[in-house]
């Protein structure tokens, strides 16, 4: 039986999330199929060469320890070591570059830019969101008019978006599993099943495909607005999965599809 070490901070403090009780449960599922540790992020790197995969969980946004997390990344592509998700992600794993490029390229998402120069290209509105590309959870996120807008550094830009609600569409590989959505914007993380359309779907496909990874649990993170659907973000580093808010078969087959994408990933 393959080992698996489970990269997770069972005590981060993620507001209206619970990172702990997601990893404990997901952990002892796993265990049906691998040999299973559980460790901090901060020791990954010292402990994954015991291992045959290391899977990064609910640890907290990478940005509380990017010295440590860059140590990693290294030191497990130097080893050719087992990631799932693997660290050829093109979304949140390798930062918020991706928006701007999405929008250059004319995919549906909240237009972005990270240049002065470029603030002309995004839509007139009275707020725009100024927020650090290393970012999570929004840390570091102002709220500004357009003349108070300061884009140097490592930032990106965005009009403040008058959306009717946020969606979330989750995926194991390329398989669409279920949606969650907050129908109340106020209330980001209070969730309840969402039935896509056929529509949803193929925007949300649209970015997974675009991401290129052949295995991962990734979330497609949107919201709604008068004109369609718009990513806000692709998570393919450790997206929280809510699935204490699924039904127990949705629960079911998604952890067995988790299970059997990374005994696809080891061969």
């Amino acid at each position: 039986m393959s080992a698996l070490l489970l990269v997770t901070d069972l005590t981060y403090p993620a507001r209206g999330r619970r990172y702990g009780d997601e990893d404990a449960y997901l952990s002892a599922r796993l265990r049906e199929s691998f040999e299973v540790g559980l460790c901090h992020p901060l020791d990954a790197a010292a402990l994954m060469d015991r291992f045959d995969v290391v899977m990064v969980r609910n640890s907290g946004p990478v940005m509380n320890y990017p010295a440590e997390y860059a140590a990693f990344r290294a030191r497990a592509l130097e080893r050719g070591t087992v990631v799932y998700n693997p660290l050829g992600g093109r979304g949140d794993m390798a930062g918020k570059q991706y928006l701007v490029d999405l929008t250059t390229a004319g995919f549906p998402v909240i237009p972005t830019v990270d240049k002065a120069d470029d603030v002309d290209r995004l839509p007139e509105v009275e707020t725009y969101v100024v927020k650090p590309k290393a970012g999570a959870d929004s840390a570091g996120l102002v709220f500004t008019t357009r003349d108070g807008i300061d884009a140097g550094g490592d930032v990106l830009v965005q009009p403040r978006v008058d959306f009717q609600y946020e969606v979330s569409f989750y995926f194991v590989d390329h398989r669409f599993h279920y949606a969650l959505y907050a129908p109340d914007p106020e209330r980001r993380w209070e969730l309840t099943e969402y039935r896509p359309t056929g529509e949803d779907l193929a925007f949300a496909q649209r970015f997974i495909e675009w991401n290129t990874l052949t295995h991962g649990i990734q979330r497609v993170d949107a919201c709604r607005t008068a004109d369609g659907l718009f990513l806000v973000e692709l998570e393919d580093l450790n997206p929280y999965l809510s699935l204490d808010l699924v039904p127990e078969s949705t629960r079911d087959t998604f952890v067995d599809a988790v299970a059997a994408s990374v005994r696809s990933l080891l061969g």
